[in-house]
């Protein structure tokens, strides 16, 4: 019995628009209990810092210290564990650093500023961020590609402190996730996790310091808590399941496409995975393909789940209709497979990545292409951008009047401020009016 169930939907059916909003629903929002649970998690670290993350560091991560000092890995482990690699970890982690960290310098901007005739200046000052943390899920999962695509852009930007947290589960330490730390130039590694960290980085605790952004993925209970932070300090985004949606015109082997699929299914049961295009036979093809393949894969039943639960096999009517059906998306990855890529980029609108061409696995953006691989998820490309330089950077507005200048626009600020009835805007401005 077929252990794939995937949907098939035909973007001419007449009702095709509500089955793709069943098929897009997901439900981000944390249910109340962990919502009330987190925010408890917050107020006690903020009224009781290193005790409390001492505290939730032992019930939750089973990892007991009697001193904070001791939740704290110095540069020297970092060291170690980068030492402590073979050579072909060591050659990819630095491989994948260098291709991000080139790509990271292309998005840097810099202050500029332009003068008007009568000797104004205006423009713009673009200073980075004093501090940010970095949240890495720990345990026996090992990002360490998380770890560079979020800590190399800050770098890049000049960040001068980069504070990384990561929960480590009855002690274990991840040696792959402290060597690229290590690589990427964290300043300080704290041992915590959780809802708990991000209080810790948000709030700041006699040993954590407080940061003015933070970045980095987590489990509902650190996405909660990065959404209840917001406001006391800036948050990358709030991710949701992982995606990839493919548009193939039917000449892409199908075990390769099938393969790109499972790529994303195998994040996770909730992670969605799509392909759409106009050749029926293709789809059925990669259909047989993943039934074929999945077998062989060590998180089958997670790509089952995935597959079965939200993913889908969409046929169109052309390559023009697919384009339409992706910008409803507006997905994480996108795959343009086809024989003339450039052809079909120029009408996505909505999308986090896009990979161009038949040999450009979504895989290599995970790792080491050179983009960032944190992008909007869950519809949420349609308004957002992948994680870069500029996150880490922030624009402040330069004006300087001359006397010239300040006579001509005070002119203009007192018409308006007396238009809205604030005398003393209008009387500041007519301060500076020459008169003759």
């Amino acid at each position: 019995m077929s252990e794939l169930k995937i949907r098939r939907l035909n973007a001419l059916d007449a009702d095709f628009a509500r089955q793709m909003d069943a098929l897009l629903s997901w439900n981000e929002a944390s249910d109340s209990a962990i919502h009330q649970r987190v925010l408890e998690i917050i107020e006690r670290v903020r009224h009781e810092g290193d005790a409390a993350l001492m505290d939730y560091t032992h019930r939750f991560d089973r990892y007991a210290v009697e001193r904070m000092d001791q939740l704290e890995l110095s540069r020297d482990k970092l060291e170690q564990a980068w030492k402590g690699l073979d050579s072909q970890k060591q050659q990819a982690l630095e491989t994948a650093a260098a291709r991000i960290r080139a790509y990271a310098g292309h998005q840097k901007t810099e202050s500029w500023s332009y003068t008007e005739a009568d000797g104004t200046v205006l423009g713009q000052q673009v200073t980075p961020l004093d501090r940010v943390g970095v949240y890495v899920p720990g345990g026996k999962a090992a990002y360490p590609s998380s770890v560079l695509m979020n800590v190399i852009p800050a770098k890049v930007a000049g960040v001068p402190e980069i504070i990384m947290v990561v929960p480590t589960p009855d002690g274990e330490l991840n040696e792959l996730v402290l060597a690229a730390a290590f690589l990427a130039g964290v300043d300080r590694v704290f041992r915590v996790g959780g809802a708990q960290a991000v209080a810790a980085l948000a709030y700041g605790t006699a040993t954590v310091p407080r940061v003015d952004k933070i970045v980095g993925p987590g489990n509902i209970y650190v996405a909660t808590a990065k959404k209840l932070v917001f406001g006391q300090c800036g948050i990358d985004m709030i991710a949701g399941p992982s995606e990839i949606l493919v548009i193939g015109d039917g000449q892409t082997d199908p075990d390769w496409v099938a393969m790109d699929l499972f790529s994303q299914a195998e994040h996770d049961e909730d992670a969605q995975a799509i392909l759409v295009s106009p050749d029926a036979g293709h789809l059925e093809a990669v259909a047989a393909s993943m039934e074929k393949l999945l077998s062989g894969m060590e998180r089958k039943e997670v790509i089952a789940a995935s597959l079965n639960s939200r993913g889908a096999l969409i046929q169109v009517r052309d390559l023009n209709q697919a384009i339409e059906v992706a910008n409803r998306i507006a997905p994480e990855h996108l795959e343009l497979s086809v024989a003339d890529p450039a052809s079909l980029s120029g009408g996505i609108r909505h999308a986090g990545a896009i990979f161009m061409g038949r040999h450009t696995a979504e895989a290599l953006g995970d790792y080491c292409a050179g983009p960032n691989h944190v992008l909007p998820t869950s519809g949420t490309a349609r308004f957002s951008s992948p994680l870069g330089v500029y996150d880490f950077q922030k624009r402040s507005s330069l004006i300087f009047c001359s006397g010239p200048g300040a006579d001509v626009l005070g002119k203009t600020a007192s018409v308006l401020a007396r238009g809205e009835g604030l005398t003393a805007h209008a009387r500041s401005a007519e301060f500076r009016i020459q008169h003759s």
